[in-house]
This record gives C-alpha cells, sequence and structure tokens, in this order.
C-alpha cells in the first residue's frame, strides 16, 4: 500500500496538526478535533479515542467518528481485543486483513462487523500510558500503510501530550472554581456573626455597599474584623472572581510602599533585578484592600489619589503609563477624622477613599453576641482539634461574658481555641476559660483606639517574655505586622 504522503508532507502536517491543536484547552474539544484529524489525514472508515491506563483498566471511549451511538458503549463490538492488545504490550499495531491475520483469530468484533483494515496506537506520555487511538475500515484491504503507521504514532505522541495539557488546563479550572466556593463559604455573611443591635446596623450597611462598586472606609480597634469584613464585601460583590489583594501600610518604609503598590522597572534601585507586578496590576479588575491606611506617608497618598482618580499609575523607574481598574477598601483603628484635621492625612484622598464608612463596633459593646460566638469558635476549633465537645458550660460562659476583651472578637476566638486545647471533658468549664490579659479598658478610657491598641500589644509583648512569634500568635496577626508596629513604636529587640 503506497503512503498517503511524503515524509516531507508528513512533518509539514505532523506541524501544522500540532498547532492546531496547542490552540485548543477544552478536553472535549480537543478530543473531538484530534479524532477529526486522524480520521481525515488517514483517509479512515472510522475511529475513537480510548481513555484508560491498562489492558485490565476500564476503558472509557472519550471519543468517536462514525460508530453508531449504541455501538460507542460497548467496547467489544469495535474491536476491544484490539485495543486492549495495545495496551497490554505498549506497541502500535497495523494489519492490513484482520480476516486473516492469525492474532484476531476467535475475535467476534471483527468477523461480526467485517472489520478488515487496521491501526491502533498507545496514547504515552513517557513511561506513562493514558489510552490508545484506533482507526478502521470495512470495505478495503490494505488501507493503511507502514508509513501511515509511523504518522499516527507520532500524531499520538502530540496528541498525548496536549490531552494531558487540557485535562491538567480543567483540573485546574475546576479546582478554581471550588477554591472559590470555600472561600466565598468561608467569607459569607454566616461567618460576621452578631444580632446585637450595632451589629444589625453593620449588616444593614455591608448589605447596601455589597452590590456597588463604591470606596468603602472600615473603622473600628484592632481585632474587631476589618479584614474579614471587606473580604466578606469583595467575595459577596460583583468582583469576586477576581482577585481580593490586602496590604498592610502600616510602618513600610516609603519606597517599599510605593514599590508595592505600583510595581517597579528593573535596575530602578538597588535589587530591582526584574521587573515586577505591583499590587494595583494584581488586583485588576478585583478589589485592593490597605489596612491601617492612616500610616501611609504623605508623599504617598499623593501618588494614591492621583492613582484613584485617573485610574493610572506608573511603575518606579518607568515613564509608561498602566491602567488599572481596581476597587478600594481601606480599614484602620485611629480616629481618621482627627487625624485629617491634624494635617496628617490628606482630606481630599480622604474623601476618594470614604464614599462610606462603616464601623465594626468593639465586642465589649456587644456582649449579647459572645455566647453566639463562642458556639460559633468552638465548633470550628473543636474539629480542627479532632475533640467531641459538647458545648460551654454556664460558668464558663458567665466567665467569657464579664471579660471586657481589650483584643475584642480576635481575643475571643484564641480564647476558646485554648480552652479546647485544655479541655479534658466534652464540656468547656471555668478552670479552662483564662485570658492572656487583663481588661485594659477601665484605665485607658482617655485612650485613642491606637494608643489602646498599642498598650495592648505591648502587655501581650510583656507578658510572652518578649518573644515575638508567640505575641503575634497569641493576638491573631502576622509576625511581620507585628515588627511594623514595634518598630513604628520604637521597640527594640531584646538580646
Amino acid at each position: 500500500m503506497k503512503s498517503k504522503f511524503s515524509q516531507g508532507e508528513m512533518f509539514k502536517t505532523l506541524f501544522e496538526i500540532s498547532q492546531t491543536l496547542n490552540s485548543i484547552l477544552s478536553l472535549g474539544a480537543l478530543l473531538n478535533k484530534v479524532m477529526d484529524l486522524a480520521v481525515e489525514t488517514l483517509h479512515a472508515e472510522r475511529g475513537f479515542i480510548i481513555l484508560g491506563k491498562g489492558s485490565n483498566d476500564e476503558l472509557k471511549i472519550a471519543a468517536a467518528r462514525n460508530i453508531e451511538k449504541q455501538n460507542v458503549k460497548d467496547l467489544s463490538v469495535i474491536s476491544g481485543s484490539v485495543v486492549r492488545s495495545v495496551l497490554k504490550d505498549r506497541k502500535p499495531l497495523l494489519t492490513h486483513d484482520a480476516k486473516v491475520d492469525t492474532r484476531f483469530t476467535g475475535s467476534e468484533s471483527v468477523r461480526l462487523h467485517n472489520i478488515v483494515s487496521i491501526m491502533c496506537v498507545p496514547l504515552a506520555l513517557k513511561d506513562r500510558l493514558i489510552g490508545a487511538i484506533y482507526v478502521d475500515n470495512t470495505r478495503k484491504k490494505g488501507v493503511f500503510s507502514d508509513e501511515d503507521l509511523d504518522f499516527l504514532t507520532i500524531f499520538a505522541n502530540q496528541a498525548a501530550t496536549v490531552i494531558e495539557n487540557a485535562r491538567l488546563h480543567e483540573s485546574l479550572l475546576d479546582e478554581n472554581v471550588r477554591l472559590r466556593q470555600e472561600v466565598r463559604r468561608l467569607y459569607g455573611h454566616e461567618t460576621m456573626i452578631g444580632k446585637s443591635p450595632k451589629m444589625l446596623r453593620f449588616f444593614e450597611l455591608l448589605e447596601r455597599v455589597i452590590d456597588s462598586d463604591v470606596s468603602v472606609m472600615l473603622l473600628g480597634e484592632t481585632g474587631t474584623g476589618k479584614e474579614l469584613a471587606a473580604r466578606t464585601i469583595h467575595y459577596n460583590g460583583p468582583r469576586r472572581e477576581r482577585n481580593f489583594v490586602p496590604l498592610y501600610c502600616g510602618s513600610l518604609p516609603e519606597t517599599l510602599l510605593e514599590s508595592e503598590l505600583f510595581g517597579s522597572k528593573k535596575g530602578a534601585y538597588t535589587g530591582a533585578v526584574q521587573d515586577r507586578q505591583g499590587l494595583f496590576e494584581v488586583a485588576d479588575g478585583g478589589t485592593l484592600f490597605f489596612d491601617e491606611v492612616c500610616d501611609v506617608s504623605h508623599p504617598i497618598q499623593a501618588k494614591l489619589l492621583r492613582s484613584l482618580q485617573e485610574g493610572e499609575f506608573r511603575r518606579i523607574g518607568e515613564t509608561k503609563l498602566r491602567r488599572a481598574d481596581v476597587r478600594v477598601i481601606s480599614a484602620t483603628n485611629k480616629d481618621i477624622k482627627k487625624e485629617v484635621k491634624e494635617g496628617k492625612f490628606r482630606e481630599d484622598l480622604f474623601y476618594r477613599l470614604t464614599v462610606i464608612s462603616i464601623t465594626l463596633p468593639p465586642l465589649r459593646e456587644r456582649k449579647e453576641d459572645i455566647p453566639l460566638l463562642a458556639d460559633y469558635f468552638l465548633k470550628r476549633y473543636a474539629e480542627k482539634a479532632g475533640k467531641k465537645i459538647k458545648g460551654i458550660t454556664d460558668e464558663a460562659m458567665s466567665k467569657l461574658a464579664r471579660y471586657g476583651y481589650p483584643g475584642n472578637v480576635r481575643e475571643l476566638e484564641n480564647t476558646i481555641e485554648r480552652a479546647i486545647l485544655l479541655a479534658t471533658s466534652n464540656q468547656i468549664t471555668g478552670t479552662e476559660i483564662s485570658f492572656e490579659m487583663r481588661d485594659v479598658r477601665e484605665d485607658t478610657t482617655s485612650m485613642s483606639l491606637a494608643e489602646r491598641e498599642k498598650t495592648f500589644i505591648l502587655e501581650v509583648l510583656e507578658k510572652m517574655s518578649g518573644n515575638r512569634r508567640e505575641t503575634a500568635e497569641a493576638l491573631g496577626i502576622s509576625l511581620r505586622s507585628l515588627q511594623y508596629r514595634l518598630k513604628e513604636w520604637g521597640v527594640v529587640k531584646r538580646g
């Protein structure tokens, strides 16, 4: 049998096929295209792709051409013996006349369906078998040549690679969907817990801003859940399919903060060894969250204002203007209006960031929510610790309710998690409830939120004997965040 193309034509055809296949990411569309190309190029009458790992595994027809629907599911009807032989030996197979080929003596499918010319080759990635490609003809003997078998073998090697890439792509898409669903579950309204009047007011405001695109300023003490609120707005809003990008602004050096925001060009400064995206670019289409925005320096405030007004920016060391569409949510534990009056924060930037402001109340002002929060944290951390703890005794709940929580919800969360680890029965008792800090609220009533936070953090640091990592864990913040605050306050590391 004469080959359908010369060696030069073969490689040209394979190159064109490779370009076509590499442009398709959908697994279903790709498999159908592979089948079309194989049948058309080789002038085959029928064909199918089998996906399966070996001759004894369950074999699944992933795509077929010119085979009746009722027969597609029945592998034995379409020369299952041929495919299993190829999968077992991992070698290509060619027959010019299956009826007289001793390898197919006794094959019911060959006899019943008058199969004459057959080619079948494995789909393999190095040593890993993923399936096979089969083509046949029921009308003519010797339809396929040895060169055709070489072509189909090379074609199958190309196809195996792109099929696996498409599988991986779809797997990543599925994982992405699953992760986004999990994120929405984590940052749904049910994680913002409370039924007190102040929390109901907070929920009302939250609902009003979620579906809009306005800039939101979140106010409240450390530990009240400002970042959780920001994530809730993002993951329930119209930008939820794009990135949520948080940036802690506190005490970041001016040059580092500018680089973080806008990115930098290679060679723009010492250590800039490559072009680097800024967070505006990373958050394009999504949400940029500025935590402790009052700590941004005046020069950066000016650049930030311009970027927000114009929707454009420049990387450090670059003249090219870039654009980004971001929603901005900001947060601070300071009295930002006071900061504006004292000239520490630009008034025009304040209005740009604060289309609406929402205050998260401290836990001491919504103590009726403590039982709800305690039960929520109990279920969450008991499961995590693998402990079967059914509830909290009245004595323990009373102890929780009397405490002032200078660390707010975060401190209650840490208290419950610690109690679970200490528990020796199926209930949390008063014995397991211990507070790392005394209530500083009563003797700091004249302090600002920032001063109160500083007092609280320094007392935790003292309690932890100066161990910064343990302090950060107790506070429920990152070590980096703690380091920034301590540096700002001039706290020198011991030893």
